[in-house]
């Protein structure tokens, strides 16, 4: 911005902005009114108003000076520039008068008188006012309206003005515009005092609101109370100005107001504050206080009040009409005066496509942009609006225009021709746009072609084509499902096209698997699906009757094919394909046996020969060879002779059917033959309506003939069976023969038979008899394979793949699936069985199918199995056993279960002979003879000798016993201390063995090493406590009597020698106390009292580090610190996280690894040579070589470190204060120093210089020119003065001309001045042009001097020491050291004493010193340095190879780098120790992996014992079922004990009732009719159904027997029942003995639960164990597995047992309601019996004797069966005992084992301590060499 330019007042007054800002902003700079009359010369006046002839001569000059300034300064011209239109400034009072108003006027309303007070020498003061007219020059000239003050250029101006009444202090004038106007300054020159206070307002608003411009008074703080006095801060600023309120000048003096005020800078002219500033409508002057001289305050006169009033020459107010930019004229206003000179017009002439009085609105449809004032570089004209020919009319949104980024906002209004859209570019919904046409064509929107039903929107279609959106023109947009040009059809796999349907199409209900591929699936019309060949359904989602598995095969489904047997019938789930299976068949088809079931074999209705009851029958028992196949089934055959027959029970078959009868036998001879007989005994006749009811009487006997040579025979005929049925099958053997060996033995003519089969005639079920063509290939490949063969042979194979499936089907029809396998709990390995046949897997030596029985030969069916016979050959009558208690058949003399040993007191089986014990013994070993249980103390092989303690010789026969030895005391006292005695032959004295511990002739003292008092009573001797670190033979080593330790060794102390003493560690009592090894530059040294001794942790070793130092003996810093040799610890190496190759660095320099371009020791700087800042760029150091005394310069300036002289930023030139030519730079004179106070003068004369061109740049350059301009004024002062006297004498005109003369000189020298000034002002004006241009350039590189701003910052120390001030000043500073130093040193080596005195005293005491210690000083260095040499010596010639192969593994002496094993001191990337690996065999890798097979050993063992916790629980829940069913098996077992009292009881009531029959039958007095009373009378009874019952019966009738006769009829039928009760009996005891057996098993079962703990305890010491030894722990946690195995199959067993223990208890159950149902059908025996009684009479005598027969023999078996039971339970004892004789070998081996354990465990011990030692001399080497290395590194 241009400086000011100040004149004088009455000199031309210019303020204001640059050229390009003044118009811009609507400013006029032009003259005041009154410069302008002076300048012109029309009319000048003094300062008291009169006239100057003089003036004209200098208002000429004046004229010529405004000119020149008007002419500099570019006049304001009209016009756009730069995209801003401005209108042309003027004066708006100009043909406004009627507008301009005054709120008091004189004379209005006729003449008003009024003085003026500055015509004090003027005779007429007083004039009249009459402003009723108009003022007229000629007719008027005393009228002073307002409209006076409007400017006119009309002669005698100051003829007319505006005046106020006398008096009024407060007079307003306001201007009224017609429209909205620039206002930019007002000026207003006034005839009386200007106001005291005044104030200027406008309105905006046509005078709604008014607002303050600026305040004026002469005391602001009274007339206008807070309100900021002058000058503004701020353009907006409303203030308080007091310079136009003075009370001179008392005429023409001006108020000037501007708005924006030029000396205040705008920041943007064109904002809306500045704008609304600016605009005005209304103008008002309030006048408030009149200027008066304090006599109106005196005389209240009117003629005082009339000399007090406002008048007012001119009031100009400049301004232009009011266009925001958009116009450069103005055309007159509605009702404005059209053709008045000069005057500012209110509307304007708009440009830009703008509309209004003022351009405040855009042209019709020219809305495309907002409306928006002009500014400087852009003028904001209207856009028209872009409707494409389709509209008339727009308008703007402003939300358009923003969501369009500023670019457009102008909408069309009522688009036409079916478009729409912002600019009417779109079409209208349903209407597309024709590409083909232009879119200013009114066709160019088509209607849109598209089906309602299918397409979107009702039909609505791509209006125009988007590739990016995928939209083509007219394109119809389809629902989801629908398709076509048009959307008229359904898609594939669609149907039912809808218009109510949003996406069209409803999808097709269509299964896909069952929809036949290719095209669509169902039909676009009913929706129906084409299904598959195998598929139904509406959507094809069902499977036909007979089918599953919906799929996309291509017939859809695929058959069920359910096992013609296995399954209920052929259909099956369509999901899974799942048939129905019968009971207990499983897979898809039903096909297979659930575990846990079995198919029967065809011959699984087989009846053994040897279990028919009720004959004594000839039972051949065989031994199975091992290895071979039996040819038989159960235990053996039944001998049978001819005459002689078997009768076979079957209680029920599973189905009524025809069965054929297959005989299984052994020949007795070659090509035996035999004629059999079979009799089939039905339980009555068989009914006709039944499936047997074609079988005649006839057609049950069935005789058959054996042919020769084979080993089964299968009668003609079958027999037809029903189930629910019992038949008896009666087989006797009529007569055999065949041809006998000569050397075989025949027992004569008899036959062996095995067992009775019913082979089912299969081919008559349905499954092979049909008729379809399955069942007909069933028959065929049946027949065809001879499956049928399964069942002729005992011995099975697996059946053919043919065959298999079919015997499945046929065995689950006829049992109507499968059966249970009931494998016995005892005797079976397992629950489930062969699925084929039902064969259990039988533990060793059981057989049967279900397991229950022992074989041959052996006996003791258990949990365990059966135990061989092991009958001995010697002493056994056979090599069979029998089957309960295993005893065998002895012979005389034998003796034992096995008839395997002698009689008590006897040896040598089989020749026995008597025991040899001296009679101390009554037993010895059966095989060797060796005594057991030596009596009277004694031992020996036959008790020959002493036993320890005693001494004798018990073969004596008398005075021979063992005595016991005196030691002190015989052995059993507390004073006993010997292990034995001798008497010696010679001298027949007692020698005592003493025990450890003890000493003397009767072990009365304690030996050394031990402590005690043995003497008294309980005494005893005690080792010394001392942890093995004493002299045992030592007497001394410990107090005798109470035991402390005295000499300890092993560099231990304490009462028990159980510490190392200080400076050693280790375990004192292992005897490995080793001495410290603590490196004296890491170690804490308050921890080391001496340089050999360091005090560390007592038990690792561990040596107390200083900070961050690590290592046993803290010889190495933490990892990433350094610096060990500092002696207070590690240093962090702090290395740049970034710039650092990692945060290791190394352990002596602290040098971190840097990546390449960084370095410094935290590698945070540059690589060496090189500086900068490493984050933004580094340079190379550019030193001068020959200036230098280092090669890197500063890390951050770059600069140089020169050498003294020397100096500049490279090093390369003298120093200040030097000379010569570079590198040879000398000091220069002594002169230099005067001359450098001369250059520090001119400095300081050019800070003063510095100083003022500062201040020319604060106050401008007028300051030069103001002393002239006062000085000119004070001489027109003085000419003036002349003028105005009255009396003018020679000297004053002659003083006048000369001061005129002067002036003139004066006058002509400044416009001289001005005139270089203006063309030193046009360049100015050039320059700040280019100024302005360059700008935009000086900013960038502002820009780029803020980069460079850290730099220079950077070098402001080393300008500021560059500068020769800063260097003046350091060398004064130096200076006064430099003095100050040389003053100290003379102080100190002048004065006596001084420290140099003191310093030369004490050298001459030390060198005294040192000459008296050099010889032994020379003596111990030379002894030092030999001492070192054979150290270093000895330090090359040790090798760690044979330590690191042991240690580490092979090879021993390779670098660290290439060793696959590492060794001593090699390190790892991480800093960690590296020693052994996976392919070393050093100790370190062997011991790394011993612990690692022990730590897997040992998660092992936890997880056994884990699972082994499980079993336990498992074993106790089955532990309490079994006792739950032990419980209720002895409820049952009491039930039946009651039971078989009550029928013993009944029996033996029945036993005396026959004998009184047979009394009363034998009397002579029994007449019929008596015998008929009798029958009668019992037939009139009914059996009862209870014992209480049955004993009533018993009663009654023994009352009548004695009068009644010929009862044995009535016994014969009751034969029957009685059978029955036995056969119950029998069925009691048996469950008696089965629940017995149980108690027992459960008792195995308990055994098996405390043998699996003990097994639980030996895993437990197996796990401590195996720490120590890995591969012993293997062993032992194999062994621990089979016995949680065993353990396992103990629990299975049990559960199986308690299984079976509850199916016992309901057959228990059951046979109790047996036993109820046979005393019913006892009952309705009797009831038979009535009919027969007659008969009765007739077999009375012969049957009865018979029936008896039978009772006694029904008695016998029972006791028979007491005795088997007894045998059982004495089984199930000798079973327990060796149960638990098994439990005790187990527990001695575990035992035995944990010894195993210890030693070995000893013996890794000692392993460990060998190669601690190992350790600890490897250590102690290393120590040894870090600690020479650490000594030559820190040597100086």
């Amino acid at each position: 911005m241009l400086p000011n330019f100040a004149l004088s007042r009455w000199t031309l007054l210019v303020e204001g902005p640059p050229n390009g800002q003044r118009a811009e902003w609507g400013i006029s700079q032009e003259p005041t009114r009154a410069g302008m009359e002076r300048a012109s010369g029309e009319r000048g006046r003094d300062w008291r108003g009169q006239p100057a002839p003089w003036e004209l001569r200098l208002g000429l000059l004046l004229s010529v000076l405004a000119t020149a300034l008007a002419q500099a300064l570019a006049p304001d011209v009209p016009g756009c520039s730069r995209g801003s239109c401005y209108p042309a400034t003027g004066d708006l009072l100009v043909g406004r008068a009627d507008r301009l108003t005054a709120s008091s006027t004189c004379g209005l309303h006729g003449p008003q008188p009024y003085c003026i007070v500055s015509h004090l020498q003027d005779e007429k003061k007083c004039f009249l006012c009459d402003s009723r007219r108009p003022f007229s020059a000629r007719d008027n000239p005393n009228s002073h309206r307002i409209q006076n003050v409007v400017t006119s250029f009309a002669p005698q101006r100051r003829a007319a003005w505006w005046q106020s009444e006398n008096g009024v202090p407060v007079v307003t004038i306001q201007l009224d515009l017609e429209a909205e106007f620039h206002f930019t300054h007002l000026i207003m020159t006034f005839k009386t005092f200007r106001p005291a206070a005044m104030l200027v307002e406008r309105s905006a608003d046509f005078g709604r609101t008014w607002h303050v411009y600026r305040y004026f008074s002469y005391d602001c703080g009274a007339d206008f109370p807070g309100v900021p006095l002058a000058p503004p801060r701020h353009w907006d600023d409303v203030v308080c100005e007091s310079r136009y309120s003075e009370i001179e000048p008392s005429t023409e003096g001006e108020v000037i107001y501007r708005v924006l005020d030029p000396a205040i800078p705008i920041p943007d002219p064109y904002s809306s504050r500045i704008q609304n500033l600016l605009k005005i409508t209304n103008l008002r002057v309030n006048l408030t206080r009149l200027h008066t001289l304090g006599d109106n305050l005196l005389d209240p006169r009117r003629e005082i009040r009339e000399k007090y009033y406002y008048a007012l020459y001119e009031l100009v107010v400049r301004g232009n009409c009011f266009c925001y930019g958009h116009a450069s004229q103005c055309a007159p206003a509605p009702g404005a005066p059209a053709h008045a000179e000069g005057m500012v017009h209110g509307a304007c002439i708009c440009k830009h496509n703008t509309r209004g009085l003022n351009c405040e609105q855009c042209q019709d449809f020219y809305h495309d942009l907002p409306w928006h004032p002009a500014e400087d570089g852009h003028s904001h004209a209207c856009r028209k609006c872009e409707c494409h020919g389709h509209a008339h009319s727009c308008h703007f949104d402003m939300a358009i225009y923003l969501a369009s980024g500023n670019v457009s906002g102008g909408v069309c209004d009522g688009c036409q021709h079916n478009t729409a859209g912002h600019h009417c570019e779109l079409c209208r919904p349903f209407f597309y746009r024709d590409p083909t046409k232009d879119l200013r064509d009114p066709a160019v929107c088509r209607s849109c072609d598209c089906d309602p039903m299918g397409s979107q929107d009702g039909g609505r279609c791509d209006p125009h084509d988007d590739p990016p959106l995928g939209l083509v023109s007219g394109q119809c947009r389809c629902k989801e499902h629908v398709v076509g040009s048009r959307c008229q059809q359904c898609r594939d796999g669609f149907f039912g096209l809808s218009a109510s349907d949003p996406v069209g199409c409803r999808r097709c209900q269509c299964d896909a698997r069952g929809t036949v591929p290719g095209g669509t699936p169902c039909d676009p019309n009913s929706g129906t699906c084409f299904c598959k060949r195998l598929v139904t359904g509406h959507g094809c989602n069902r499977c036909l009757p007979g089918h599953w598995g919906l799929s996309h095969d291509l017939l859809g489904c695929r058959p069920c094919d359910c096992d013609v047997g296995g399954a209920l019938d052929p259909q099956c789930n369509e999901a899974t394909g799942q048939c129905r299976c019968r009971q207990h068949m499983v897979g898809r088809r039903c096909e297979q046996v659930q575990p846990g079931y079995f198919r029967p074999f065809l011959d699984h209705l087989t009846w053994e020969a040897e279990d028919v009851q009720g004959q004594v029958l000839d039972v051949v028992e065989r031994l199975v060879i091992p290895g071979g196949a039996p040819s038989w089934t159960g235990l053996g055959f039944v001998r049978l002779r001819e005459g002689q027959a078997l009768e076979f029970l079957v209680a029920s078959v599973p189905r009524a059917m025809d069965y054929d009868l297959l005989l299984r036998l052994e020949p007795q001879v070659p090509e035996q033959w035999a004629e059999m007989e079979l009799t089939v005994q039905r339980p009555g006749p068989v009914s006709a309506h039944s499936l047997c009811g074609h079988v005649l009487p006839k057609d049950d006997y069935i005789p058959g003939t054996l042919q020769s040579d084979t080993r089964y025979m299968v009668l003609p005929r079958p027999v037809c069976l029903e189930p629910g049925n019992s038949y008896k099958l009666h087989l006797k053997l009529v007569r055999t023969g065949g041809s006998a060996q000569p050397d075989a033995p025949y027992s004569g003519p008899s036959l062996l038979i095995d067992s009775l089969v019913l082979l089912p005639r299969v081919l008559v079920l349905e499954m092979f008899s049909a008729g379809d063509a399955a069942a007909l290939e069933r028959r065929a490949t049946f027949e065809r394979y001879r499956c049928h063969e399964e069942g002729l042979l005992p011995s099975k194979t697996l059946p053919s793949e043919a065959c298999a499936p079919l015997l499945i089907s046929l065995s689950t029809l006829l049992y109507n699936g499968a059966l249970p396998c009931q494998c016995d709990p005892q005797g079976s390995l397992s629950s489930e069985c062969n699925p084929h046949g039902g064969q259990c897997l039988c533990k060793p030596a059981v057989v049967g199918r279900r397991c229950d029985l022992c074989a041959p030969g052996y006996y003791g069916f258990g949990p365990t199995g059966c135990q061989a016979c092991q009958c001995s050959p010697e002493g056994a009558l056979s090599s069979l056993c029998e089957g309960t208690s295993g005893q065998c058949p002895c012979r005389p003399g034998a003796f034992g279960l096995r008839c395997d040993r002698c009689q008590r007191g006897q040896w040598g089986f089989p020749s026995c002979q008597p025991c040899v014990c001296n009679g101390h013994a009554d037993e010895c070993d059966t095989h060797t003879g060796t005594c057991l249980g030596c009596r009277d103390h004694t031992g020996g092989e036959h008790c020959e000798r002493c036993i320890a303690g005693f001494y004798g010789d018990p073969r004596l026969p008398y005075g021979g016993q063992c005595r016991p030895c005196p030691c002190p005391e015989g052995p059993g006292s507390r004073q006993h201390f010997a292990t034995s005695c001798h008497q010696d032959g010679y001298s027949q004295q007692i020698v005592c063995h003493c025990r450890a511990g003890y000493t003397g002739l009767r072990c009365e003292a304690c030996a050394p090493g031990h402590f005690g008092d043995p003497s008294r009573p309980g005494g005893r001797c005690q080792p010394c406590e001392c942890s093995g670190n004493i002299d045992p033979m030592d007497p001394d080593a410990c107090d005798p009597h109470t035991g402390q330790c005295l000499r300890c060794l092993h560099h231990t102390e304490g009462p028990h020698c159980a510490h190392c003493k200080p400076g050693f560690h280790g375990q004192a009592a292992r005897q490995s106390c080793h001495r410290c090894t603590c490196n004296l530059l890491g170690t804490d040294p308050q921890q080391c009292p001496s340089t050999d001794r360091c005090n560390c942790d007592p038990s690792s070793g561990q040596c107390p580090c200083l900070p961050n130092v690590q290592g046993p003996s803290c010889d190495r810093c933490a990892p990433n610190f350094w610096n060990l040799a500092s002696g207070h610890g590690c240093q962090p190496c702090a290395c740049h996280p970034s710039r650092a190759r990692g945060p290791t660095c190394n352990e002596f320099t602290g040098q971190c690894h840097c990546r390449a371009g960084f370095g410094g020791r935290t590698c945070s700087e540059c690589q060496e040579l090189h500086w900068g800042d490493p984050g933004l760029q580094c340079r190379a150091c550019d030193c001068d070589p020959r200036g230098i005394d280092t090669p890197q310069c500063h890390r951050s300036t770059g600069h140089c470190s020169c050498r003294p002289g020397m100096s500049g930023v490279r090093c390369d030139q003298c120093a200040r204060g030097f000379s010569g030519v570079f590198p040879a730079c000398h000091p220069c004179h002594a002169c230099f120093g005067d001359w450098d106070r001369v250059v520090q003068d001119l400095a300081a004369r050019t800070r003063r210089l510095e100083q003022r061109a500062q201040e020319l740049q604060q106050t401008g350059v007028l300051g030069a020119f103001e002393r002239s301009f006062w000085h000119m004024q004070e001489k027109l002062g003085t000419v003036q003065g002349i003028v105005g006297a009255r009396n003018t004498s020679a000297a004053s005109t002659a003083q006048f001309l000369e001061a005129t003369e002067e002036l003139r000189r004066e006058i002509g020298e400044a416009t001289e001045h001005l005139t270089q000034l203006e063309a030193e002002l046009t360049d100015v004006q050039d320059e700040n042009f280019n100024a302005n241009h360059a700008l935009s350039s000086l900013e960038r590189d502002g820009l780029a001097l803020n980069l460079t701003l850290r730099q220079l910052d950077q070098h402001l120390d080393l300008l500021k020491h560059s500068n020769f001030l800063g260097a003046y000043d350091s060398i004064r500073h130096a200076h006064s050291l430099s003095a100050e130093a040389e003053r100290r040193a003379n102080t100190s080596a002048l004065t006596v004493p001084s420290p140099v005195s003191n310093s030369a005293g004490i050298r001459h005491r030390t060198e005294v010193l040192m000459g008296a210690q050099r010889e032994d000083f020379n003596r111990k260095y030379m002894a030092n340095q030999q001492a070192l040499g054979k150290l270093s010596a000895r330090t090359h010639t040790l090798s760690l190879t044979n330590i690191n192969e042991l240690v580490c593994g092979p090879p021993g002496d390779a670098p660290c780098a290439t060793s696959p094993c590492g060794g001593a001191g090699c390190r790892d990337e991480d800093g960690q120790p590296r020693c052994g690996g996976l392919s070393c065999n050093g100790a370190a890798a062997m011991a790394d992996l011993a612990l690692g097979r022990a730590r897997h050993t040992q998660a092992e063992l936890q997880r056994a014992l884990a699972e082994g916790g499980g079993i336990l629980s498992q074993v106790a829940e089955t532990r309490r079922q079994a006792g739950e069913a032990q419980q209720q098996a002895q409820a049952a077992l009491d039930k039946a004990n009651a039971s078989r009292g009550q029928v013993e009881q009944a029996n033996q009531e029945l036993r005396e009732l026959i004998q009184s029959v047979k009394d009363f039958l034998s009397q002579e007095g029994a007449d019929p009719d008596s015998i008929e009373m009798v029958a009668t009378r019992v037939l009139e009874l009914s059996i009862p159904a209870s014992p209480e019952q049955i004993q009533h019966l018993a009663g009654a009738i023994a009352e009548r027997v004695r009068s009644l006769a010929d009862v044995d009829t009535i016994l014969a039928r009751t034969v029957g029942d009685v059978r029955r009760a036995e056969q119950l009996l029998q069925d009691a005891r048996r469950a008696r003995s089965r629940a017995e057996g149980e108690k027992q098993k459960a008792e195995t079962v308990q055994a098996a639960l405390e043998e699996a703990q003990r097994a639980q305890g030996a895993a437990q010491g197996a796990i401590q164990g195996a720490v120590v030894d890995t591969q012993d722990t293997e062993q032992t946690l194999h062994q621990v597995q089979e016995r949680m195995a065993g353990a396992e199959q103990a629990l299975s067993s049990a559960g199986e047992r308690a299984q079976q223990l509850d199916g016992l208890l309901e057959a228990l159950k059951l046979k109790r309601a047996g036993n109820s149902l046979a005393a019913s059908s006892a009952e309705e025996t009797a009831g038979s019996a009535q009919g027969r009684a007659r008969e009765a009479e007739q077999l009375l005598q012969g049957p009865l004797g018979d029936q008896y027969q039978t009772v006694r023999a029904l008695a016998e078996r029972k006791a028979q069966g007491v005795l088997a039971a007894q045998a059982r339970a004495e089984q199930l004892r000798d079973e327990a005992r060796g149960l638990l004789q098994a439990a005790q070998d187990k527990l001695q081996r575990l035992q035995e084992l944990e010894g195993t354990y210890e030693e070995n465990e000893r013996a890794l011990e000692g392993k460990a301590a060998q190669l601690d030692g190992l350790e600890a001399r490897m250590r102690s080497v290393l120590q040894a060499i870090n600690l020479q290395v650490q000594i030559y590194n820190t040597c100086q």
